[in-house]
């Protein structure tokens, strides 16, 4: 079970109790309990949402799992077109026979239902069955879609709950998309926790200080590029952030920078970090006292999360002693079926009950090192170089408040490394950014091209996009230069 069965029990118990807010709109737990109980009349045996963030969604979501039915989620930004497509090929799927591990489903937004079973209980379905019907980002080709089952979201709930505890008392804002994955399983997770979630209609700085200051937030949910706009600005404007205890950030790895911001505008907070991809739950992760001193800069990500085992294997999946860099493998209750549609046999691999995305890392001393994923490596003059160990190393250099590094074409090298930064203040040369690596990255792993930045290259997502990057570059965009 996901967590309706627990929505009634907080809607039995705690009628009255704030549930959900989004941008200053309240949803009780018994409010919500049925608002979402009478959407189930409309709703199909597969669901495709594709709404913003809204007290709607959350009920519309809740309905779309009722039972044994599922639910895909789409983001409301893409195109069209590209929403039309993916609502046919899982038509298709539901018409089609269900493959091992693969169950075929299909449909669309809850006023486009497929054909399904009368009306379901607001109740949890069989923990065996798909729920979920995950898609991988993308605006210009159709993402992947993967399912999840129920008893796979309870198990990262019971883990995720434990790991960063989060207790009925906390007030959850995840200011991001509820179509991303990172904020949809943060309101989830709540639900199945009892605890009060928050969110925004879009993200904006100034709301989500408004939030933090008068809604009593304890707890953030977001990206790193998000902590960092927050964190600085919220410096500077003088905003209180000392009643949030913990900050649970996923994307890539804080850097230095973002680190000591955000400790000294959150210095109660607990500063979580971890690794985790969308085919696999959660992987690994550390929390960052308040108090502790600061461990910026290196790979490392913390240790196996509670319920996973963690081993790095070669592509044949034998096991690699630590320190060697290989395929970062995963064994938990909480992995996913697998995908609909989208598998190019690496996008979900398994080695004897071992499974990888593809991820690169290597295990030091129990602590998991990430590297990146194996489509990012850069191969330059017969040397594999790792973007993410790049911009880790550039963070740390003073006067940078952020970096990205990509793998550009060459005749010679077959591909060249080149980054771009964010100056801290004032302004950075390719001279200062050479000199800060010579005792930090190899000397084959540098970058041979710099540039600087007006702002980083993000998805509307909030991730950092290297290929993004890369176009930057090469149409000469006017918010990035070249430095000397």
């Amino acid at each position: 079970m996901p967590f309706l069965n627990r929505l009634q029990r907080w809607a039995a118990d705690r009628p009255d109790d704030t549930a959900v807010v989004v941008a200053g709109r309240h949803l009780s737990w018994s409010g919500l309990r049925d608002a979402a109980e009478a959407r189930t009349v409309d709703s199909g045996n597969v669901t495709v949402l594709a709404e913003p963030n809204s007290v709607d969604f959350a009920a519309a979501f809740a309905a779309a799992v009722a039972g044994d039915r599922q639910c895909a989620v789409l983001d409301p930004t893409w195109p069209e077109q590209l929403k039309a497509e993916i609502t046919d090929r899982l038509h298709t799927a539901v018409l089609a026979p269900a493959p091992a591990r693969k169950p075929a489903r299909g449909p669309a937004e809850h006023s486009q239902a497929a054909p399904g079973p009368a009306p379901a209980e607001l109740r949890d379905g069989s923990p065996d069955t798909p729920f979920l019907i995950g898609l991988t980002s993308g605006t210009t080709s159709v993402p992947k879609a993967f399912t999840r089952s129920r008893r796979s979201w309870q198990e990262s709930f019971e883990a995720s709950i434990e790991f960063f505890g989060l207790t009925p008392q906390d007030k959850t804002l995840a200011p991001g998309p509820l179509a991303a994955s990172l904020n949809l399983y943060a309101l989830a997770e709540c639900l199945y926790a009892g605890s009060e979630f928050h969110t925004l209609e879009s993200f904006d700085v100034g709301d989500v200080h408004t939030a933090i200051a008068h809604d009593g937030i304890t707890r953030l949910v977001l990206v790193p590029t998000m902590l960092r706009l927050l964190s600085e600005r919220g410096l500077a404007g003088g905003v209180d952030a000392s009643g949030i205890t913990s900050i649970i950030c996923a994307g890539s790895k804080l850097d230095a920078r973002t680190l000591e911001a955000a400790r000294r505008w959150a210095p109660k907070a607990t500063i979580f970090e971890y690794y985790g991809a969308s085919e696999l739950s959660f992987v690994s992760g550390a929390g960052l006292r308040a108090g502790a001193p600061l461990d910026a800069g290196g790979t490392g990500i913390g240790k196996p999360f509670p319920g996973v085992d963690v081993r790095i294997l070669d592509d044949a999946g034998a096991l690699l002693p630590d320190g060697t860099d290989g395929n970062i493998c995963v064994r938990s209750g909480m992995v996913s079926n697998g995908y609909l549609w989208g598998d190019d046999g690496q996008a979900l691999r398994c080695f004897d009950g071992w499974y990888t995305v593809g991820d690169q890392g290597y295990l030091a001393g129990g602590v998991l090192h990430i590297l990146g994923r194996r489509s990012d490596m850069i191969i330059t003059a017969g040397k594999n170089v790792y973007p993410h160990e790049v911009e880790l190393a550039l963070a740390s250099v003073p006067g940078v408040a952020s970096a990205v590094a990509a793998g550009m074409a060459d005749d010679v090298r077959g591909q060249r490394v080149v980054a771009a930064v964010v100056p801290a203040h004032g302004g950075i040369t390719a001279t200062q950014l050479k000199a800060g690596l010579d005792d930090v990255l190899p000397r084959d792993k540098r970058p041979l091209q710099y540039f600087a930045l007006a702002e980083l290259p993000v998805t509307d997502r909030g991730k950092v996009s290297r290929q993004l990057l890369l176009d930057w570059i090469d149409s000469s965009d006017p918010r990035i230069r070249r430095l000397g």
